[in-house]
């Protein structure tokens, strides 16, 4: 896979009013990613104190370093949020102090969107996180909602493919139950598959009822009628 969209050394220039606190800086937000998930406007109050969820994927971890001193690294990490609206994306560490093995735990997460989405497609969404000269990390590893990548070496890079399309589009399709045959008559491009439905998905069929209301950003919920038709997808 191609890396695009990786960020360049060009990202170091901006990171100059950065403070250090002990082995990680953690002043990190990030610039505007192309997919809209920009970070929220100076003076937006209302989002400061907003929860915050771990993004749907990572797909590539990369370290930067600066050729000046004081030496600075920068670990910028991309991915895939569920839907458009995610702002304010950043990478929190999971760990105070040094780890026994010497990895950063990091987890990339964002302000999701207020309103449930329907599936249109993943949005890419990418954040970036200074850790100071004389860090005690071998390696870095940064979780997501639905997967782990772990960089082993600091000077590389890595990568996980993207994740596919999430049932976009799929109202008024089919959903066919794994192993199940789609019903007779219904032409392929009508039929969503269960086991292609994106983890952690929700399916309420006509006659189930709902025991989880709890907000989750990540899951797509499928609402079914009484003939297996969707009649409704939302990432709650």
């Amino acid at each position: 896979m191609p890396r695009h969209g990786r960020m360049t050394l060009a990202i170091l220039l901006t990171l100059g009013s950065l403070v250090a606190l002990g082995p990680v800086a953690f002043a990190q937000n990030s610039p505007p990613s192309n997919g809209g998930a920009a970070g929220a406007e100076p003076g937006d109050e209302s989002r400061e104190g907003a929860e915050r969820f771990p993004v749907f994927a990572v797909t590539s971890v990369e370290v930067m370093h600066s050729k000046t001193k004081p030496e600075l690294s920068v670990i910028a990490v991309h991915g895939f949020a569920s839907a458009d609206g995610w702002t304010d994306l950043e990478l929190i560490p999971l760990i105070k102090g040094t780890p026994p093995d010497a990895v950063l735990d990091l987890v990339l997460v964002g302000v999701a969107p207020e309103e449930s989405s329907a599936p249109t497609g993943y949005v890419p969404v990418h954040a970036i996180l200074p850790i100071s000269e004389g860090h005690p990390f071998k390696a870095i590893r940064v979780r997501s909602a639905t997967n782990t990548l772990l960089l082993r070496d600091l000077q590389g890079f890595t990568e996980a493919r993207a994740p596919a399309a999430a049932c976009s589009p799929c109202v008024g399709r089919y959903l066919v139950a794994k192993g199940d045959s789609a019903p007779a008559g219904v032409a392929a491009d009508q039929v969503v598959r269960a086991e292609d439905l994106p983890p952690n998905s929700r399916v309420i069929r006509a006659t189930d009822g709902i025991a989880d209301v709890n907000r989750n950003p990540n899951r797509l919920t499928i609402l079914l009628g009484e003939d297996n038709r969707i009649i409704d997808a939302v990432w709650e």
